[in-house]
């Protein structure tokens, strides 16, 4: 997506900027004091950095966030189509943060965006790790929340894009999926979520996301994560059963599992958006 073509109350807007690495544009919103210690926040599949709207308030008093459009999502451009699974969206992220000359603190992950900041931990220096409802498992129930096509036929076909963006883009549609998800979240954000599915680039980038997605290696991995490590699970997320969270925290030798009522967006429905946990949690 153009960011010249996003609504005028796009949610930070005026704070995100185009950040050129090697062949991929990334859109990052740059927030908060600039001396302050970074937070890397990455979005889920189908979604953007704007599902982080309600986290970044609370957050951005005491941290500096950086808060990227995944690779083919949202505004974000790449010309690499064969980079976007989870080790090389994880090593390019790497990469931005060194071309921005950031150094996180923390990584949160939503979703998706939970598996990469896991990966991102284990490869790098990075000290401490978040993943809400972190999708560490099989995409079967996270394309449900926006994609409910089988991804990895699909996205080798060019007319997909364009039929999934016709067939879900609708907003009674969009409504009804995240509905689905067992989270339901306000107005706004569902219009933003149908800003995204009706851009064709953007429902390519997760159709690619989601054909190139393999979870074995950093689920073998994790017993090597020794750092801290918070999973929080949605007792009733129906894209991503708590289960998954429950089996990865056995594996993680410094994690903390906390279970809470709500659905797969947990950010996205908290008043604070999660931030006031998120900021306890990480100042101990």
């Amino acid at each position: 997506m153009d960011p010249r073509n996003l609504p005028a109350n796009w949610p930070y807007r005026s704070a995100a900027r185009m950040v050129r690495v090697e062949r991929i544009d990334w859109w990052v919103v740059d927030t908060g004091p600039r001396e302050a210690p970074v937070l890397l926040l990455l979005h889920g599949l189908g979604a953007s950095g704007h599902s982080f709207r309600r986290t970044i308030p609370g957050l951005a008093k005491h941290y500096r966030l950086i808060v990227p459009d995944l690779p083919g999502h949202g505004c974000t451009r790449t010309k690499d189509r064969d980079r976007l699974g989870l080790c090389p969206i994880a090593e390019d992220l790497c990469w931005l943060c060194d071309a921005m000359g950031v150094q996180p603190t923390a990584v949160i992950g939503h979703s998706a965006g939970g598996a990469i900041a896991l990966q991102m931990a284990l490869n790098t220096g990075i000290p401490r790790v978040v993943g809400i409802n972190a999708a560490l498992d099989h995409f079967e129930g996270v394309a449900g929340v926006l994609f409910p096509l089988i991804a990895r036929g699909l996205a080798a076909f060019p007319l997909t894009a364009p039929v999934a963006a016709r067939l879900w883009a609708s907003p009674a549609r969009v409504s009804q999926l995240l509905d689905s998800t067992g989270s339901v979240i306000d107005a706004a954000g569902k219009a933003q979520y149908t800003t995204l599915v009706q851009d064709t680039e953007h429902v390519a980038g997760a159709l690619d996301m989601m054909a190139q997605w393999r979870l074995d290696p950093l689920i073998l991995n994790l017993p090597r994560l020794r750092k801290p490590a918070l999973l929080l699970a949605g007792a009733d997320d129906k894209a991503v059963p708590p289960d998954v969270s429950e089996s990865a925290a056995h594996a993680m030798p410094q994690v903390e599992l906390r279970k809470m009522p709500g659905g797969h967006l947990l950010h996205e429905v908290a008043e604070d958006g999660l931030s006031a946990l998120l900021s306890d949690w990480l100042a101990n």
